[in-house]
């Protein structure tokens, strides 16, 4: 299967949230006293799931989330004890430590390959394996060609050469949680925030805004977060949290809002605003999408 330009579309895979002048920017190493955050908001630290550890603002409620659906296996995903350093995938801390409020218990691999888009492509793939529905699993290369999980468990392999892409089963049956990881593996080596835009659509109110959409900058630079929460009030107005991956692969990690410290970690977000700030990327425009 020819695919053109797929050496160059590996280096935009690749580049996450690498910045340039006229880029949103990485916003992880401005002025650290200016982004620390003194909340009025109730954590609850000694619990151990998004939504029990972060309960709604007063005059808020979580929206339902569905049973079985991506949002309650977001909001009900186990996080690290509280105060757990966000750790890059050789083990080591990251520089900046103060703009997380909580880290997500999953690995992030020994390899720098679970990055931005591929945070919320990992807990995707999760929460569909754990379903059983493993049709779902498949997700495209930038390049455009696409890889499902039952081609890979059923042994077919991508072979990359230059500018092209060949499909060939070359292993035997495997069905595992291990093997998954190295679907996945797979998936983020040539996978990235173009092409998980292109598998999702907009979403253009932000009353639709539910936990698991995204708000993504594809391209080179390129980085996503995901919304790990959404709480409202009576009269429909609705605060959320966000969560994301990085470059180097580190832990996937809850932010913090640095630029509203009566709210944080939840997030004021609109839709229609001509940026989003969120504590260590800006998003200019906005561009929200849901599976």
């Amino acid at each position: 299967m020819k695919t053109p330009l797929l050496s160059a579309l590996l280096f935009l895979v690749l580049s996450c949230n690498k910045t340039t002048d006229n880029s949103p920017r990485d916003n992880s190493n401005a002025g650290s006293e200016s982004l620390e955050t003194a909340t009025s908001i109730k954590i609850n630290k000694d619990k151990n799931t998004v939504r029990e550890r972060f309960p709604a603002p007063n005059g808020y409620e979580y929206s339902t989330a569905g049973p079985s659906s991506f949002a309650e296996y977001i909001e009900s995903f186990p996080l690290k004890t509280y105060g757990s350093p966000i750790l890059k995938y050789d083990g080591t801390e990251i520089a900046t430590q103060h703009l997380h409020e909580a880290i997500f218990d999953i690995d992030t691999g020994t390899k720098d390959l679970q990055q931005c888009a591929d945070a919320l492509i990992r807990l995707r793939a999760e929460y569909l394996f754990e379903l059983k529905k493993y049709d779902e699993i498949k997700f495209h290369f930038t390049s455009g060609d696409l890889m499902t999980w039952n081609d890979y468990k059923n042994g077919t392999r991508a072979f990359v050469n230059g500018n092209s892409v060949q499909f060939r089963k070359t292993e035997k049956f495997d069905d595992s949680r291990e093997n998954l990881r190295k679907y996945l593996d797979l998936i983020f080596t040539y996978a990235g925030t173009i092409s998980l835009n292109n598998e999702t659509k907009p979403v253009l109110k932000t009353r639709d805004l539910k936990t698991g959409d995204i708000l993504i900058t594809a391209g080179s630079p390129g980085h996503i977060v995901f919304i790990a929460g959404v709480s409202e009030n009576q009269k429909g107005e609705k605060l959320f949290l966000l969560a994301e991956g990085f470059t180097p692969a580190q832990s996937i990690h809850l932010l913090k809002n640095p630029f509203d410290k009566e709210i944080s970690p939840w997030y004021d977000l609109d839709v229609n605003a001509a940026e989003t700030k969120t504590a260590r990327y800006y998003f200019k425009p906005n561009n929200f999408r849901s599976f």
